[in-house]
């Protein structure tokens, strides 16, 4: 629910409607955050879903027990635990992300908990991050954005880990070389909006998933309906999301 959009929200909405997307699942960070998008949800049923992430800079641990006891108190309007983990390129001092640890390994345990799906976010952090999901025995995850190295993204496929690929694909060797190392049926595709554009510096938002998919499917070879199809699919079921038609 980012304040880029206040302009134009419902614009950004009609436009990824527009563009065949069938579903867009907001992440918030606070319980100010979350409570907004909660209240957009109620005009856009059915189309919009919400799940509840900690920034992996963000050590205020008493916030965070708040915001945990606020997601068991809406778990009826929430689908997902995310993005949560870790962060090396912000956090560089070793104590700061032994801390930044222990909360990951927090949340995993929570969305266990709660019985959510969870989604991970592994800046210059991917391997620690894997595994630690494996460690805690993680079992429905997400890996969004990895960067990590291919052997260990083939560790988290073998694990039953997911990955979400970005528009930024079409700019992104490392995404690019994940893609084609990752089977389609653990492939998810994400805008992660306002960031991740296919352009540089230019703001991104969910009707863009079209490029991810375009290059999903010529990087596979694949028919870019089978694309669209096979990662819809993986998505909805992960998350449980139910809707008219599906």
């Amino acid at each position: 629910m980012d304040d880029c959009f206040d302009n134009d929200r419902e614009e950004v909405l009609i436009r990824a409607k527009r563009s065949n997307v069938i579903a867009i699942i907001s992440s918030a960070f606070s319980i100010d955050e979350a409570i907004k998008t909660i209240k957009l949800m109620n005009s856009h049923k059915n189309f919009l879903f919400l799940t509840c992430g900690w920034d992996p800079t963000n050590f205020d641990i008493d916030a965070l027990m708040e915001y945990q006891r606020f997601i068991i108190d809406n778990l009826n309007a929430i689908i997902g635990i995310g993005e949560v983990g870790l962060d090396y390129y912000y956090i560089r001092d070793p104590s700061l992300r032994n801390m930044q640890k222990e909360i990951f390994i927090s949340w995993i345990n929570f969305a266990k908990k709660v019985n959510l799906p969870i989604i991970v976010h592994s800046r210059n952090a991917g391997d620690d991050a894997i595994e630690l999901l494996i460690s805690e025995g993680a079992k429905r995850v997400i890996l969004h954005a990895f960067d990590g190295r291919i052997s260990w993204a083939k560790k988290a496929v073998e694990n039953g880990f997911f990955f979400s690929i970005p528009p930024s694909i079409v700019r992104s060797s490392q995404k690019q070389q994940l893609v084609r190392n990752i089977p389609l049926e653990f492939i998810m595709l994400e805008s992660d909006a306002p960031v991740l554009s296919p352009y540089v510096n230019q703001r991104n938002e969910p009707a863009n998933l079209i490029y991810a998919a375009k290059m999903v499917s010529e990087l596979k070879n694949i028919n870019i309906e089978v694309v669209s199809d096979v990662t819809t699919y993986n998505a909805v079921s992960f998350f449980n999301i139910h809707f008219n038609g599906l």
